[in-house]
Parts: structure tokens; sequence; C-alpha cells
């Protein structure tokens, strides 16, 4: 499975995750197969694209 950050959002943010899901909710509109994930290092919610590698989608 592969994952590229299309934007970070930080955490401490006065509306918590709603930023990046409203986001990711836009992504998906648009055909991306994005998702919301927490990085606990770094304190922020990242939007990432998921798409699973060819050998891995082979196999399903």
């Amino acid at each position: 499975m592969n994952r590229t950050v299309l934007r970070r959002f930080p955490a401490g943010g006065p509306r918590g995750s709603w930023p990046a899901e409203e986001y990711a909710n836009a992504r998906r509109a648009e055909g991306c197969p994005a998702e919301v994930v927490m990085d606990l290092d770094a304190d922020c919610f990242l939007v990432v694209e998921v798409r699973q590698a060819p050998a891995e989608a082979a196999a399903l």
C-alpha cells in the first residue's frame, strides 16, 4: 500500500480534525482515495492518498 501525504492540519486547532475531514471529503468527491490519519509524533492530522501497490491489487 502506498500513501502520499496531501496536506497536514495541526491537532491543536480549535476545530480538531474537522478541517482535515472536510479536506479529505472534498478529495474523495474528486475521486481521490483520501483518508485522515493522526501523526502522534508531529501532533497533526494528515490527509493521505491511499493507493494499493500493483502486487497487492492482484492478490485480491
